[in-house]
């Protein structure tokens, strides 16, 4: 019994852990920041909107991409925003911002608003901006060397 409670103890320290490595995200305070202040939000949940500190979902540091929700609640409805956003170089930017009121309806999409607000909604591309790996391209041999074994694919070897 007491191997249980140290197995419970120790799943609930990792998800606790874990939701809060993904609730200090870079996107989630740009959408919780979003989220708070946007009239549209406080139209559809009322005013003084607050976002739950419990985020789930994933985001991956090696890929650059996160798809992560967490609940929005206001005195007239609550729903649950969904943030994705992309790495490019060191930058973390938002590419969808949205909210999906609780018991369906329509989606409210935020990420034009988003993008009004900041002035843009991912991290900005430019093509003249020197590599941060200075890898030497790879050298192709002088020649090469292709031996074919004898018979053809229908034929058995000998």
């Amino acid at each position: 019994m007491r191997l249980f409670f140290a197995f419970f103890a120790m799943v609930c320290c990792m998800c606790a852990v874990g939701c809060g490595r993904l609730s200090s995200h870079p996107i989630v305070g740009v959408a919780k920041g979003e989220v708070a202040r946007n009239p549209r939000v406080a139209e559809l949940l009322g005013e003084s909107v607050e976002c739950s500190p419990t985020v789930s979902g994933r985001a991956n540091e090696t890929d650059g991409i996160a798809t992560l929700q967490f609940e929005a609640h206001g005195p007239k409805g609550r729903g649950i925003v969904v943030v994705e956003g992309k790495k490019l170089g060191e930058e973390w930017g938002i590419t969808m911002l949205e909210l999906r009121p609780a018991g369906g309806g329509d989606h409210l999409v935020l990420t034009a608003d988003l993008e009004e607000s900041t002035g843009t909604d991912t991290p900005k591309f430019d093509p003249a901006a020197a590599s941060k790996s200075a890898a030497s391209p790879a050298v192709a041999p002088d020649a090469i060397e292709i031996t074919v074994p004898s018979g053809g694919p229908s034929e058995t070897p000998k």
